[in-house]
């Protein structure tokens, strides 16, 4: 198992790419610390994983506050000792987000909370835990769309993900020579329910599936997929990288129909 022994902590768990990851992070030997504003069902998903004989522990988390981070790392060294893996997953994606001139300024904050304070306080609070242990990874969920645009407008999202990729590149360079390796994982169109609620008839389902050169939205899984490799030695090279799993989404100009 390539985490046997380590210890990670996965904002945003209770459903979609964090679920499966904390899922697959326990299937490789990890310790998970499972958190998310959604109680039950982080609660749910650590049943489970202790149920199939894992370690893991459930904790309703808020990521915009200082507290409520310092407490997520706290409880994992107080609990299982030491921090090696973060996770930085919490996000959302505000049905009213949209231009710049239909966006409500609460859409845009509440977004910039979510998704970039909430990551700057993970590290913030993490990272002196991952160095008290020698050293770790940070995974910071960013999206395709800090490095393309979205014709469906998504104005909030997309700046959002964009300063998560600037942020990860900062960290993993800064902290690098200290053994803290940091990667931005950048998903493609998924069915979550995240987007599907943003696509919420079929025709906007089908204008977006247009542009997918494979034909169809990825699934939670293949992302996740991608997480215990960035996690572990495996990847052991690979720093301040945009980790791309988009089914070729941002190699397309266009495509066939």
């Amino acid at each position: 198992m390539r985490l046997a022994g380590k210890v990670c902590v996965v904002t945003g768990a209770a459903s979609g790419i964090g679920r499966a990851s904390a899922a697959l992070f326990a299937r490789e030997g990890a310790k998970v610390i499972a958190t998310d504003i959604d109680e039950t069902g982080v609660n749910g998903l650590c049943d489970e994983l202790t149920g199939d004989g894992a370690e893991a522990l459930a904790l309703r988390i808020d990521v915009t506050s200082a507290s409520d981070c310092e407490t997520m790392i706290r409880t994992a060294e107080e609990t299982f000792g030491r921090l090696d893996i973060l996770f930085n997953n919490a996000r959302i994606l505000h049905p009213d987000d949209g231009d710049p001139v239909e966006t409500p300024e609460e859409t845009w904050d509440l977004t910039m909370n979510v998704n970039v304070r909430g990551m700057f306080l993970g590290c913030k609070h993490g990272i002196p835990a991952l160095l008290r242990a020698g050293g770790g990874v940070i995974i910071n969920t960013s999206s395709i769309s800090a490095l393309l645009g979205s014709g469906n407008a998504q104005t909030a999202y997309t700046a959002s993900k964009g300063a998560i990729l600037a942020m990860t590149r900062e960290i993993a360079v800064a902290y690098a020579k200290r053994n803290i390796r940091v990667n931005a994982l950048c998903p493609g169109p998924l069915r979550t329910e995240l987007l599907m609620k943003s696509l919420d008839t079929e025709e906007k389902k089908q204008r977006r599936l247009v542009h997918l050169p494979m034909g169809r939205f990825g699934e939670v899984e293949e992302v996740a997929k991608a997480a215990p490799f960035l996690a572990s030695d495996d990847s052991s090279f690979v720093n301040a990288s945009a980790f791309m799993v988009d089914g070729g989404v941002a190699g397309a100009y266009i495509t066939a129909f």
